[in-house]
């Protein structure tokens, strides 16, 4: 059962920030909050673009643990290369972060979705 509610799973800019962040991580990349944004054609900056992007990195998230996999957002980045505050919310929520570290809990999970969506072709 989801954790976040659908507002856009299914829609085209799910499909597309979902297959942008998927790139990223074959190739062990990170992603910024600015792009999701501009995929998703909001403003780059502000309340409404952050709570938009976090939305659906909300989403994405719910759906990749729902699914047995890491939390895909945990490669989407600020402009400083950090996750916001929202992301270890989610994991608690999503009971993926329990009594451990927030940054130890991060680079593991970052390593998971790297090691999840790693790309093979030689």
């Amino acid at each position: 059962m989801a954790i976040v509610k659908n507002k856009y799973r299914g829609k085209k800019e799910y499909l597309l920030v979902y297959a942008a962040i998927q790139t990223a991580a074959k190739y062990r990349g990170l992603i910024t909050y600015q792009h999701v944004a501009k995929i998703m054609g909001l403003p780059q900056q502000g309340n409404h673009m952050g709570s938009e992007v976090g939305y659906i990195l909300g989403e994405i998230s719910d759906e990749e643990v729902t699914n047995g996999r890491p939390m895909l957002s945990a490669i989407v980045v600020n402009a400083k290369g950090q996750v916001g505050p929202g992301f270890f919310i989610l994991a608690r929520k999503l009971g993926r972060l329990k009594n451990e570290n927030e940054q130890d809990f991060l680079e593991k999970e970052q390593k998971q979705v790297y090691e999840t969506w790693r790309n093979d072709l030689k």
